[in-house]
């Protein structure tokens, strides 16, 4: 779920900016708040580790997409039924 929060920031010159928002997301690893702004070197993710837990889920391939593989004797009987 996506939040909003306002708050007030400082301008390159000192001036104070009109409030600007901070958009709050849920860090995809531990569902904690994150802030998804630029300030975050991290984003989406809320801090170093989760990023980290995530890149080695994805260096080890535990996120996959199921492969339906097509079976050998459909092919063989040519039957097209399942094609159609």
């Amino acid at each position: 779920m996506t939040s909003r929060r306002s708050k007030a920031t400082v301008g390159h010159a000192g001036i104070d900016q009109q409030s600007t928002t901070t958009r709050i997301v849920n860090c995809p690893h531990c569902s904690g708040d994150s802030v998804y702004a630029p300030s975050n070197p991290y984003r989406p993710f809320c801090s170093e580790r989760c990023k980290n837990i995530d890149f080695g889920a994805w260096a080890d391939e535990s996120f996959r997409v199921p492969e339906n593989e097509p079976d050998p004797d459909a092919a063989s009987r040519g039957d097209m039924s399942r094609l159609q």
